[in-house]
């Protein structure tokens, strides 16, 4: 078969496909993070449509119809993690966008059996010879709904890598081809602060060498991959790819080579970073993206043995419960793969779960180890699963200790300015 024919029989303007496709009462599921459709976004707002609904996860780029009164009734955005743009939309009294609670290991799985799309539109590297393209920096939920969704639209961009792993997808499977070409979005690396660098020291200490590590985004990830330079042999099985990561393969810490699942290959399923993390990956066959079904499913993360996830958090109570998406009834982001990875990390041999988080907010006048959670507040991991907690002040293993023993420990991580009012408080509801 000659499938540059049938590649060029499916390409069509962005305008004609949106007319075909964005029927009324449509859903439609984009790509995640540095894979969202841009020229979907930013064409939406000219064409006519009535109760569309669009599923997304961490935006990186604008969304402009959030934003537009106009389009207040007629639209919504569902996102199962909310960033800038999804976040201040959320604040406005538009009504068009709502938060998804999901495990991100199920976050597909859940929404095709009880709520199915009907297009998939995303970002796709150019076709080989084979007549394959790639999903390129993502397959967290992306292949998954492809294989359910009615129709399958992609922008075609020749700056989008080519990646290894469940990324393929042939031209014979895709019914509209939108050429494109924009940067792919880019995250430059957090600057770790002082208090991250001291976080970062105590989380280093816990990591054996010969460790599969999962890291998430910001300083603190950030400064532990600083912290990691004299490890040996360390291993990648995680959600997100980073700058860090790639930084710490080409120095020859991360080899991958004591793995007990994938060894020799890093693992994750999607990838958001700096361009020259985006080069490294390109046609990288040591870098595999699997899906998210898998990548963060617990009981295969627990496989490997030493495996340790450092996630952060907004606020920890004297109990353990870890809120790490709201603060009350202001939703910041979502739980994302964090209880996937936390819990699958504790469970493995030799494992650790770590939440990371500074002791205070606001210059210090608030503490982020809390009484209890503010009413509203979504708990991330609980209490039942946490393992180890840190922050500048230390490091305290709360797996099987009793509420007295948590309060006591949790207290001893907190600024030393709240210590003091957190123990009256913990004394006078009998915790301690």
């Amino acid at each position: 078969m000659n499938y540059l024919e049938l590649y060029r029989s499916k390409v069509t303007d962005i305008d004609d496909v949106m007319d075909k496709v964005l029927t009324r009462d449509k859903t439609v599921v984009l790509g995640m993070a540095a894979m969202e459709p841009q020229a979907f976004l930013n064409n939406l707002g000219r064409h006519e449509f009535e109760n569309l609904r669009v599923f997304s996860c961490l935006d990186v780029v604008d969304f402009p119809v959030q934003k537009d009164p106009k389009f207040s009734g007629r639209f919504l955005n569902e996102s199962w993690f909310y960033s800038n743009p999804t976040r201040e939309a959320a604040e406005s009294s538009l009504g068009t966008v709502t938060y998804i609670p999901n495990n991100l290991h199920l976050a597909g799985t859940d929404k095709i059996q009880n709520d199915k799309p009907d297009i998939y539109w995303g970002i796709a590297s150019p076709m080989d010879k084979h007549g394959y393209l790639t999903l390129s920096l993502s397959v967290v939920y992306e292949m998954e709904m492809i294989e359910h969704v009615d129709k399958i639209v992609l922008e075609v961009n020749p700056n989008a890598p080519r990646t290894h792993g469940d990324t393929q997808i042939h031209i014979s499977q895709v019914d509209h081809v939108v050429e494109v070409d924009y940067p792919i979005p880019t995250i430059k690396n957090a600057i770790p602060t002082k208090e991250d660098e001291l976080i970062a020291g105590y989380i280093a200490d816990l990591i054996e060498n010969g460790a599969t590590l999962q890291l998430g985004i910001g300083g603190i990830p950030n400064a532990v991959a600083s912290f990691l330079e004299h490890k040996h042999d360390l291993g990648i099985h995680t959600e997100m790819l980073t700058q860090g990561m790639v930084e710490l393969l080409n120095k020859g810490v991360i080899t991958n080579r004591k793995k007990t699942l994938w060894p020799g290959k890093m693992v994750c399923t999607f990838g958001l970073g700096e361009k020259s993390m985006y080069d490294f990956v390109d046609d990288n066959p040591g870098i595999l993206f699997l899906r998210g079904k898998y990548v963060n499913d617990p009981y295969v993360i627990s496989q490997n043995e030493k495996m340790v996830s450092i996630n952060t958090a907004l606020m920890v109570d004297l109990t353990g419960q870890v809120a790490s998406e709201s603060i009350g009834f202001k939703h910041y982001s979502g739980t994302g793969g964090q209880l996937d990875t936390h819990r699958g990390a504790s469970m493995a041999k030799g494992g650790k779960g770590i939440i990371a988080l500074h002791s205070t907010a606001k210059d210090g006048k608030i503490s982020k180890i809390v009484p209890f959670l503010p009413e509203g507040t979504g708990v991330t991991v609980p209490r039942q699963d946490v393992d180890w907690v840190v922050t500048e002040y230390g490091a305290v293993h709360l797996k099987g200790k009793s509420i007295r023993e948590r309060a006591k420990m949790l207290i001893s991580i907190a600024d030393p300015t709240f210590r003091e009012e957190l123990n009256k408080f913990a004394i006078s509801k009998n915790m301690i």
